[in-house]
């Protein structure tokens, strides 16, 4: 949240002679009300909590194990690796580069693989930990969440497995992770809008889970990544209609 509120500081810094009726509303004035723990009568007690993690983990654990283990099969085994790296990869990029993943695989020494997949998986897990201050505080259900990562998975998967390969590095990974947690901040502002008050947010996480100017921001150059935040008439049709202004203008 820290690093939120500096983000919207330094775009108001940054657009300070720009009409102000062309900026976007804040973030982190809105977003700092909602409350981290949400319904508690629909928490979860801390050993159904921990039974579910050991659970979700240990399931990934036993499918990458056999996976693994599969891999070793005569004949067919060398198709295993490069084929559960194409089901992975396809999600995220596409088709093609999964088609290429697939043929590049079959060539491949198993441990490149292996380590293709640990990567992609790790920074997975490593977007999910970056935006779970987000995720704590907008409430979706879990299809919802999985609808959203979906939408933005190509960007996130981009955007994780650089920071995860730098997390890597010894001694200089604890100084990224903080750099990580500064450019997740500024990336929710890009991939999502900003939030109402929280008395006019029923609606608001199930209006989240389309990335309405994906194809607009990817178009963007990177010393203008700024260019889409404007109020158009067109990003107006996109927002929901029961919510209150989305926050107030820098003025």
């Amino acid at each position: 949240m820290d690093s939120l509120e500096w983000v919207d500081r330094t775009y108001v810094q940054k657009h300070k002679s720009e009409d102000p009726s062309t900026l976007r509303a804040m973030y982190y004035p809105n977003l700092r009300m909602y409350s981290t723990h949400g319904d508690t009568s629909k928490q979860k007690a801390p050993v159904d909590a921990a039974l579910s993690f050991l659970f979700r983990f240990g399931r990934r654990a036993a499918m990458s194990l056999a996976i693994y283990m599969l891999s070793f099969l005569p004949i067919a085994g060398r198709f295993v690796l490069p084929a559960a790296s194409f089901y992975a990869f396809k999600e995220a990029v596409g088709p093609v580069p999964a088609t290429i993943v697939f043929g590049s695989g079959l060539f491949l020494p198993r441990k490149y693989l292996v380590i293709f997949l640990s990567s992609y998986f790790s920074s997975r897990s490593l977007m999910r930990e970056l935006l779970e201050p987000y995720f704590s505080r907008i409430r979706f259900t879990k299809e919802q969440k999985r609808l959203w990562f979906r939408d933005r998975e190509g960007l996130l998967f981009g955007f994780g497995v650089g920071f995860y390969l730098f997390l890597k590095i010894p001694l200089l990974g604890v100084l990224i992770y903080g750099i990580a947690e500064a450019s997740t901040a500024y990336l929710v502002t890009k991939i999502t809008d900003p939030p109402p008050s929280p008395a006019y947010s029923e609606k608001f996480a199930e209006s989240q889970l389309r990335w309405t100017n994906k194809h607009a921001f990817l178009r963007l150059p990177l010393a203008n990544l700024d260019a889409n935040n404007a109020e158009t008439e067109d990003s107006k049709h996109h927002q929901i209609k029961t919510q209150a202004p989305l926050g107030k203008k820098f003025s």
